[in-house]
């Protein structure tokens, strides 16, 4: 591998399709993702690991690398861990930060149907939200890979981009899963920025990850209280990218 590969973190956010971009990712010639995959590296959740250096990173993560210009890893849990950030600085130098985002109702909807996949919930998702809307639950961000207390704190992004563009500034990147998996363009764009060659290859859009229980969905009312919710963090980070954003809003 060569030591002028450039490193790429897939930082978040959880139940953004940060899988499905995994895939794209990987499947371009001049892009090694970490390997495993799975369970995800969360390398700089930890002070420890943290603490070994980029060459026992490089190991660890791309022994099977060989040349590529990006070497890039995918862990969700980073975007929520503000320390992840200065880690990663501290090992990795300069690393493009890749975060995406997604409609934060959808997001939340994909939560809950993750979490109850996985046995960490048995409310039903109406109650759930207007429980979570009287205000927050306790939970322990970037300590768990899913929390069923945060769905609707995780999709207010911009609480959790500010560390990371205090640390990286234009070198953080926000992608949108509404448009990635709609748009030949968009996903042509992201290679481009990511500094690699589209010409050699954009992938055709599949099917995002899907939880065995789809979410219902929700009435009108709830729909518009969530967006009422979530009016302060989609404004905050609609002036951050500079555009509108792919989603109905409360403006």
């Amino acid at each position: 591998m060569s030591r002028a590969s450039r490193h790429l973190l897939v930082a978040g956010a959880q139940r953004c399709g940060t899988t499905w971009v995994h895939d794209l990712l990987a499947a371009h010639p001049e892009i090694a993702m970490a390997r495993p995959a799975r369970p995800e590296p969360k390398v700089f959740l930890s002070a420890e690991d943290s603490a070994r250096g980029r060459e026992w990173y490089l190991r660890t993560y791309f022994a099977h690398a060989d040349g590529e210009r990006i070497l890039g890893e995918k862990s969700t849990s980073y975007l929520e861990y503000a320390e992840a950030a200065d880690r990663a600085a501290e090992m990795l130098g300069d690393p493009l930060v890749l975060v995406v985002l997604r409609d934060p109702v959808r997001r939340a909807r994909s939560h809950w149907a993750f979490s109850t996949d996985h046995g960490y919930e048995d409310r039903p998702l109406a109650e759930v939200l207007e429980r979570n809307l009287e205000g927050p639950l306790p939970w322990t961000p970037g300590r768990t890979s899913v929390s069923p207390y945060a769905y609707l704190e995780r999709g207010r992004y911009t609480d959790y981009l500010a560390p990371w563009l205090a640390r990286f500034g234009d070198d953080v990147v926000v992608a949108f899963l509404d448009e990635l998996t709609t748009e030949e363009a968009a996903r042509t764009r992201l290679l481009e920025r990511v500094g690699v060659d589209p010409a050699l290859g954009v992938p055709p859009a599949e099917a995002v990850n899907a939880s065995s229980h789809p979410a219902p969905e929700l009435d009108e009312g709830l729909v518009a209280r969530l967006r009422e919710y979530y009016r302060d963090s989609d404004r905050a980070l609609r002036d951050l990218v500079g555009r509108a954003l792919p989603w109905p809003t409360a403006d």
